[in-house]
């Protein structure tokens, strides 16, 4: 009978102690979560639109996952253009974490839906661009990368103004660009722009465009006027035809290697820094660019003013019809939120 006794005082005490322990975790609450570093890669200054909008997004996602997640933002192409970064990343590189690319940069890499950003004249203002990345039809683009297979993820949608011609020599209008040899990225969209205009496609490296202006390897390029005088490009091409081709939408993409490095808290606070940096980019982009446009004018640079872009749409025409035909109704869509 004492034996019983002791067995059951053992089991009466071991279950108290059991209960205590359950009560001490559950008021300290869920384990601590590991701090994880990731790194970000911006081919332009943090002085622009886009090196602002990831220098907010950086300290959202510090202060929403309490300090367990940080950014290290690699700026000014130190990690490459986008899509070196991109090669690196898809290639199974795992020393960038996070990027900030341009929609059409992923077109290479076989995302169809994201092409349909880049397609010159798609976009009328800057509100009918807004309307497209406040909408549900968004979530859909960004999340192309995984259905088709790729290794990221997309978080946010920003803008960096439109993209505009510039060149070394004065321009005054459309056909002054005749026989020009213009920059372009490996982009069959903005190939076939630049063919459109009856001048050459000439593939150059981001990093590399600078000295191609300078040394004669191109004739010009085209850039949001932010990121143009960011990058000092108005130094050895000081003229700007404002024609406004393509909207700049960028987006800001994680790798499913990084992702899987996150507790649910952790990416939960990565995807409410985005929905944040988004409006916060929708806020400074036309203002900054005003101020930027004001600044490069006061310092001597050839700005021309485009009042009819019909004739540049024509121009664009062929290469518009080519790249939206396989997917026209979900163009459509695109073209009525305006």
């Amino acid at each position: 009978m004492k034996r019983v006794m002791f067995v059951l005082l053992a089991l009466l005490l071991c279950s108290s102690m059991a209960f205590a322990a359950g009560s001490q975790e559950t008021a300290a609450g869920p384990a601590v979560e590991k701090n994880v570093k990731l790194v970000y890669a911006e081919v332009n200054p943090l002085d622009s639109i886009v090196g602002k909008t990831g220098v907010y997004f950086k300290e959202q996602v510090e202060k929403l996952s309490g300090g367990t997640v940080t950014i290290d933002i690699q700026a000014s192409g130190v990690l490459g253009s986008e899509n070196d970064v991109l090669d690196s990343i898809l290639g199974g590189g795992t020393s960038i974490d996070m990027s900030r690319i341009s929609a059409f940069a992923l077109t290479s890499y076989g995302a169809e839906k994201s092409k349909l950003l880049s397609i010159p004249f798609t976009f009328e203002n800057r509100a009918h661009f807004w309307a497209f990345a406040n909408s549900d039809l968004a979530a859909e683009f960004l999340n192309e990368p995984q259905t088709i297979g790729l290794p990221i993820r997309g978080i946010f949608y920003g803008e960096e103004g439109f993209r505009h011609f510039f060149t070394v020599k004065k321009v005054a209008k459309m056909s002054d660009l005749k026989g020009m040899k213009l920059r372009v990225s490996n982009d069959p969209v903005m190939n076939g722009m630049v063919r459109g205009l009856g001048a050459s496609p000439t593939v150059v490296s981001f990093g590399e465009l600078y000295s191609a202006l300078q040394t004669g390897v191109v004739d010009g390029a085209e850039q949001p006027i932010a990121n143009y005088k960011a990058n000092a490009f108005h130094e050895v091409a000081p003229n700007m035809i404002l024609d406004g081709h393509t909207l700049g939408a960028i987006q800001v993409v994680i790798t499913d290697t990084a992702w899987n490095k996150l507790s649910e808290k952790q990416r939960s606070a990565i995807m409410e820094a985005g929905k944040l940096a988004q409006a916060y980019n929708a806020e400074i982009s036309e203002n900054a660019e005003n101020e930027v446009l004001a600044a490069l004018r006061a310092e001597g640079v050839n700005i021309v003013e485009v009042a009819d872009k019909s004739e540049w749409a024509n121009a664009s025409k062929a290469v518009i019809e080519e790249n939206t035909k396989s997917q026209a109704a979900l163009y459509q869509k695109i073209k009525a939120l305006k």
